[in-house]
């Protein structure tokens, strides 16, 4: 170990009880890395707070050693930002799961950072209510790492991304201060919303410790309908399309492309719902409140978009175990890509009327770099969030050639999964440089000694020697 991380050791040895800390031989190599595949740096400490005063605690003591910290939650990241790089030491909230109960009254409960979505959901599911964020790594992603990444997943074209769920949260800065507003006020507008400066900031400005979380009404009918078109113009006319009839019934609009869908039915051996005989392929789905109703106005819509064109073939779930079964076989995509070997996953943002230039451009360049290269492309068409993923072996070039495609977009070289590590040479395309500066310039103000997963999404200038 480091003299830093002796001295930090030294402090927190009496502080905490003895499971909060694992040195040595007792660091499993999990706490190295995260599912962006490449493999991390063994941690100089892995510390494992109880509570908010013990994260506190902890920061105090790493600030004034200099002692770099990557914050971890499940570890579910794509991006490289839980990976940990020589010389630092990881904060792992892992034992911070309380979950209260929920509020009734006021829709909303108050996790942990350490607690995995999937609990709230549950708890959420048992009180008659819904919480609007659902990704296919549930059972693992946490709360903290959820808010730190903004996730989005299948539903924000009904409730939002991460962002929107989020009443009130308590974060620690670096140096051991605690801001701490739970109070889930729906509005709150007495001067700056510090809460809104941790969402999506990927643990760089502080840790978050718990957050109040907004839950909305369960919805009592549900329906999906998987559908193959003719074009991906056509997905686009059967979006709106959709919008128009059923206006916030539509609950989720998630697309594949080919080859993926067939790909994955040959590689997991099952009967795909439609001939696989269409490039593109979407699974809608609606939530309302109207018995009978709701699923009758979705059969109305979709028999017009097969006389207009816009759905060559559709299936439609006639019962819960047959909605749940269609989106599965969406979750299976996960479970097929992450099998296969030297994959590059990017996950980026369009605009909508430019997502079909963009295939284009982007298929055209990804070959001028890596002929042999195979993509897969998938994601959640209704906020234009494509999940990119290619078979190469020449990944850097594919995602610069990817990502210079994305910034003449107009896009987003990041949608849900955030930079991290893997993708802050690419971050200049996309955001400009006085946005980059404003960014250093929060990072210093409120991390100055730069001990909170330092050089996640941008690097910072090197400090100036005391004089």
């Amino acid at each position: 170990m480091t003299p830093k991380s002796d001295q930090v050791l030294s402090l927190l040895q009496a502080r905490l009880d003895k499971a909060a800390i694992l040195a040595g031989d007792a660091i499993d190599p999990r706490y190295s890395d995260d599912l962006a595949g490449e493999r991390g740096a063994r941690p100089e400490l892995v510390l494992r707070p109880r509570g908010t005063d013990e994260v506190a605690e902890i920061l105090k003591v790493c600030n004034d050693a200099r002692l770099p910290l990557v914050v971890q939650g499940g570890r579910t990241g794509l991006s490289g930002g839980a990976r940990v790089l020589a010389g630092e030491a990881v904060l792992s909230l892992e034992r911070m799961t309380t979950l209260r109960e929920v509020e009734p009254t006021a829709g909303t409960i108050v996790a942990d950072a350490g607690v995995p979505l999937q609990l709230v959901q549950e708890k959420a599911d048992t009180a008659g209510l819904v919480f609007g964020v659902d990704i296919g790594a549930r059972g693992t992603a946490t709360i903290g790492g959820n808010i730190a990444t903004n996730a989005g997943g299948i539903r924000v074209l009904r409730y939002g991304s991460f962002r929107a769920q989020v009443l009130g949260l308590e974060a620690v800065l670096a140096d051991g201060s605690v801001l701490s507003s739970l109070k889930g006020l729906a509005k709150d507008n007495s001067g700056y919303d510090l809460g809104q400066l941790f969402i999506g900031s990927e643990g760089t400005l502080g840790v978050v410790t718990r957050a109040c979380l907004r839950l909305h009404p369960r919805p009592v009918t549900q329906s999906a309908a998987f559908c193959s078109l003719p074009s991906l113009g056509a997905a686009f006319g059967l979006l709106t399309f959709l919008r128009a009839r059923l206006g916030n019934l539509l609950s989720g609009f998630e697309v594949i492309l080919a080859p993926l869908m067939g790909d994955m039915v040959a590689a997991l051996g099952f009967t795909a719902p439609v001939a696989l005989s269409t490039p593109v392929y979407v699974l809608a789905d609606i939530q309302g409140m109207s018995p009978g109703t709701d699923e009758e106005a979705f059969i109305e819509t979709l028999s017009q978009a097969i006389e207009d064109g816009l759905v060559e073939d559709v299936v439609v779930s006639q019962s819960d175990r047959e909605f749940h079964a269609l989106w599965t076989l969406r979750d299976d995509v996960n479970r097929f890509l992450f099998a296969e070997d030297a994959m590059l996953s990017l996950d980026v943002s369009l605009p909508l009327p430019e997502m079909g230039a963009f295939l284009d451009m982007a298929r055209a360049a990804q070959r001028q770099v890596d002929p042999a290269a195979r993509d897969y492309v998938f994601g959640h068409l209704g906020d234009g969030n494509l999940h990119y993923v290619v078979r190469t072996d020449r990944p850097d070039q594919v995602a610069g050639a990817v990502f210079d495609c994305v910034a003449k977009s107009g896009g987003s070289i990041s949608a849900e999964h955030g930079i991290g590590l893997d993708k802050k040479a690419y971050l200049h395309l996309t955001r400009a440089p006085a946005e980059l500066a404003a960014m250093r310039r929060l990072k210093a103000a409120l991390d100055p000694n730069n001990i909170l997963n330092p050089g996640r999404i941008f690097d910072m200038p090197p400090a100036l020697p005391n004089v």
